[in-house]
């Protein structure tokens, strides 16, 4: 019987997640942070990224402040090798739910996402089927 490797990052990483660019400010993801379903604002130029945003980081700063002032880039962000099990305990202990997942230039890959129930990640599906719940009830 062959070993099964550790279950990584890439293997539950959302592949797409919504971006702003270099110039959001802080008064555009205060209005993306009315949606309850949004946690965070990935900022990135050039797909590089700069900053992960939550709703803490700019409920204070002033409407034109750069997003990407307001926010936190290596310690809110993780790489797609990581053991998923290792992350979702400290993401358990730490009460976080969410970071960005950049290669080792900090180009943003993905993201990955601890569900509330903090038993699975979120999937590319999951956002889809939420998304399609939102057009029809639209």
């Amino acid at each position: 019987m062959t070993p099964t490797r550790p279950r990584t990052v890439a293997d539950v990483m959302l592949s797409t997640p919504k971006t702003h660019g270099p110039d959001a400010t802080a008064g555009d993801l205060r209005a993306l942070f009315r949606d309850d379903h949004v946690h965070v604002a990935l900022v990135v130029d050039a797909g590089r990224l700069l900053a992960v945003v939550d709703r803490d980081d700019v409920c204070t700063a002033p409407d034109d402040t750069p997003a990407a002032a307001c926010g936190a880039g290596a310690e809110r962000s993780v790489t797609p090798g990581e053991d998923v099990e290792v992350l979702r305990r400290r993401m358990r202990e730490q009460g976080s739910r969410r970071y960005a997942v950049v290669d080792e230039d900090g180009m943003l890959l993905g993201l990955l996402c601890l569900k509330r129930s903090g038993r699975g990640f979120c999937s590319d599906a999951d956002v889809a089927d939420r998304a399609a719940e939102r057009r029809c009830a639209g």
